[in-house]
């Protein structure tokens, strides 16, 4: 499978179902959801176990690398497991029997078709969004839905902290990158990705962001610091030599992870993937994936 491809959401709509007919009975896969525009927010199930863990990449348009490094891993660990051997030292064997992942590739696939030029000149919502775009018809570093909302500043944590703090930096409607909505789950894709967490929680263990990037690690909300995310978040760190930090101001809030930090009580983390200027180039999946793979192994034995 071609990881280094450019990842629309056709792309990992096809790799998704490719790997499910590979690795039947290993793999399972459904849709949770659906975009502004209508495309499917699918998942990846992995293992059997009764604790699980909740993995979700591009919330942004640009940062579509990480759709393709989930993907990859979910291929990865299906066959570790269908061949009998472990991944990356980690016993594939035993996160099947007693863990059940469950990894969403690209909760927003308007933004990463937007963000590609995969969405056509002459499709009805195109006018607006060149209404809402500074850049004319550059989109390279679009973030946002078809919306103009910026998903990872959409939920529930901190929400109306944030909105304050995007008026002072003059953001009132929206736009590539920012504004994150008029309430909290205001956008079809966090409200499905809510309802889906909300679903998991009596027996989610942890749930983890990827973004770009940066090379950092995130968790806790605030002065909330959940039982295990610290140690996870040290033991993150030295696995695959990402500094572990904490985000500054309008980053602070209304994110995935610190909504389900702050809800819930339950280690939560956001992964700064690889280094450079979003969106990054295909050249450096490999390098990202081999530093990330640890991050995810761990996560997925806690």
């Amino acid at each position: 499978m071609d990881y280094l491809k450019a990842a629309a959401s056709t792309d990992i709509h096809r790799a998704i179902n490719t790997i499910a007919d590979e690795y039947q009975g290993i793999l399972s896969s459904g849709v949770f959801g659906f975009s502004i525009l209508g495309k499917p927010l699918e998942y990846i199930t992995f293992g059997v176990g009764k604790e699980t863990h909740i993995f979700v990449g591009t919330h942004h348009g640009s940062e579509h690398i990480t759709a393709s490094l989930l993907i990859k891993f979910s291929a990865d660990i299906a066959d570790a497991a269908q061949n009998g051997r472990k991944l990356a030292g980690f016993d594939v064997s035993n996160i099947r029997s007693y863990r059940q992942l469950v990894i969403i590739p690209m909760l927003n696939p308007d933004g990463a078709d937007i963000e590609q030029g995969a969405l056509p000149a002459d499709h009805f919502i195109f006018p607006r969004l060149l209404s809402m775009n500074p850049h004319g018809r550059d989109f390279t570093h679009w973030q946002a839905n078809a919306r103009g909302v910026d998903l990872n500043h959409n939920y529930d944590a901190g929400f109306y902290e944030c909105k304050k703090l995007e008026q002072k930096l003059g953001i009132f409607s929206g736009g590539p990158t920012r504004f994150g909505g008029q309430y909290p789950e205001s956008e079809p894709e966090v409200q499905a990705m809510c309802d889906l967490t909300r679903f998991f929680v009596p027996r989610l263990k942890t749930a983890t962001a990827l973004h770009t990037q940066g090379e950092e690690i995130y968790y806790g909300y605030g002065e909330k610091i959940p039982d295990g995310a610290k140690m996870l978040a040290d033991m993150f760190s030295r696995a695959s030599q990402y500094a572990v930090s904490k985000p500054e101001g309008i980053a602070s809030y209304g994110g995935y992870k610190d909504w389900v930090t702050d809800k819930f009580a339950i280690p939560s983390f956001t992964i700064e993937c690889g280094r450079g200027v979003n969106p990054l180039p295909p050249s450096d999946f490999y390098k990202i994936y081999e530093k990330i793979l640890p991050i995810l192994l761990i996560c997925a034995s806690f």
